[in-house]
């Protein structure tokens, strides 16, 4: 039902007359941070982002109640690949309805690989993101930006970004990843175990599945002892049956303090 007002709203506001979405003045402001030459030939670049007050946008896992973003780079050139690292988010209940994401400013990096190394990258980026407040909207940003810098310094607003990323398992000193999969009538059930210190606060913990149309419900998560449990459903969009890769599953576990990313995860 969740999913169904929310597509509701966001087809009701995506419809409004351009007339009207021109009066709407949108509460973002973005550009894209050029960065700095990195010592294999990648550039590191970034999305930047500034939000009016009471406005929020969305993680790339952001919830029920939250909006996907996406990443369109057709058109641009000397471009082979692009590895975004997403800041730690923030996890916001409203309305017993929880989504995860980013308030006031954010930073997204982006490590781009040349096709020819040392050449301008000329990054032609359509992203498409929600952005919520009393209500939610869908929002198009459009950046058309040659990448030519040559400094190998790191800039410091896209350094603090990577710098508050997750931890990795490693990192964080998990000590094990375990699922339990089940079928249920719809797709299946999915219990995540992770061994990890305390990370802070209410630990809220996602599951994606590595897959394609493939919905995860916000999981039920808890503490006990040294790990953090989670459960979740999962079903295919088009009904489909999920045939899980366990090594493409990814666990992140939220807390006040520091994120941990855990790849893959064994047997439970």
């Amino acid at each position: 039902m969740r999913h169904l007002r929310l597509a509701f709203a966001l087809t009701a506001l995506a419809a409004l007359p351009a007339a009207a979405q021109d009066r709407f003045a949108m509460p973002v402001t973005a550009q894209v941070l050029h960065g700095w030459v990195q010592a294999d030939g990648s550039r590191m670049a970034a999305v930047h982002m500034d939000l009016e007050a009471g406005w929020k946008t969305y993680w790339r896992a952001p919830g029920d109640a939250g909006i996907p973003p996406s990443f369109d780079w057709r058109g641009s050139r000397n471009l082979h690949s692009v590895a975004i690292s997403w800041p730690r988010p923030d996890v916001f209940d409203e309305n017993g309805m929880r989504s995860i994401g980013y308030s006031e400013r954010l930073v997204i990096p982006l490590s781009i690989t040349p096709k020819e190394a040392g050449s301008p990258v000329h990054v032609r980026l359509s992203m498409d993101i929600g952005i919520c407040a009393d209500i939610c909207i869908p929002h198009r940003l459009e950046f058309d930006e040659v990448i030519a810098t040559d400094e190998t310094r790191p800039t410091p607003a896209i350094a603090a970004a990577l710098a508050d990323g997750p931890y990795s398992a490693a990192e964080a000193g998990v000590t094990s990843a375990r699922c339990t999969i089940e079928p249920t009538a719809e797709g299946l059930r999915i219990e995540a175990r992770v061994g990890v210190p305390h990370t802070g606060g209410t630990e809220v913990m996602v599951i994606e599945s590595g897959l394609p149309d493939i919905w995860v419900s916000e999981s039920d998560t808890r503490r006990s002892g040294d790990e953090v449990i989670a459960v979740s459903e999962m079903i295919h969009v088009n009904g489909g049956p999920i045939a899980l890769d366990r090594s493409a599953i990814r666990l992140t576990v939220l807390g006040s303090n520091h994120a941990v990313d855990v790849r893959g995860c064994s047997a439970g």
